[in-house]
């Protein structure tokens, strides 16, 4: 194998492994290949097509989910460390958008966040006390909203959750949760 070739497999491989979701159009377009070379390589690596890997990565998530029901996330949950962090992902569809528009409504975008905000947090009941958050984009039909949650800060069963949602490279959301997990006692 030349080492242009093991070069660009091992840039592959890292490129899947720091953004799961990339597709093979994507792949090719950053290692200047075509389609059906990136193909190859995945298969000689033996790193699944996107669908297998998503599917892989969100029944491993699923199983660590403890605060919510699947059917209480807004979106699919992908990926899951619990107190760690959390990636979401929704397709925006028809039904989401503005009457007459492509443009989807707000409401969609902060729900992903804050079921994922609840979701990365492990306890049997969670709620968000509080969140301070800002709109820097728009979502369309048919865009993928990628949300991820990274947990902060945790002071006597308080927790702060960073959520950042984007659309391709850009970011359209950024909030802050505070979280609490409800015991008996609540």
């Amino acid at each position: 194998m030349n080492s242009s070739k093991k070069s660009r497999q091992a840039k592959l491989s890292e490129i899947i492994e720091n953004d799961p979701l990339t597709t093979d159009e994507e792949l090719a377009s950053k290692l200047e290949v075509s389609v059906s070379t990136i193909r190859l390589d995945r298969a000689l690596l033996g790193i699944p097509e996107l669908r297998e890997r998503t599917k892989k990565r969100a029944q491993e998530a699923i199983s660590r989910l403890r605060s919510l029901s699947l059917s209480e996330i807004v979106g699919e949950l992908l990926e899951l460390e619990p107190n760690k962090w959390a990636l979401s992902i929704l397709k925006a569809s028809r039904d989401m958008a503005f009457r007459n528009t492509k443009l989807i409504w707000d409401h969609y975008i902060f729900s992903q966040a804050s079921s994922i905000a609840v979701a990365v947090i492990e306890a049997s009941t969670v709620i968000v006390e509080s969140m301070r958050g800002e709109y820097k984009g728009h979502a369309y039909i048919g865009d993928s909203l990628i949300a991820r949650a990274k947990v902060g800060v945790n002071k006597e069963g308080t927790t702060i959750v960073s959520v950042r949602t984007k659309v391709a490279d850009k970011e359209i959301f950024v909030g802050r949760f505070i979280t609490k997990v409800l015991t008996s006692d609540n």
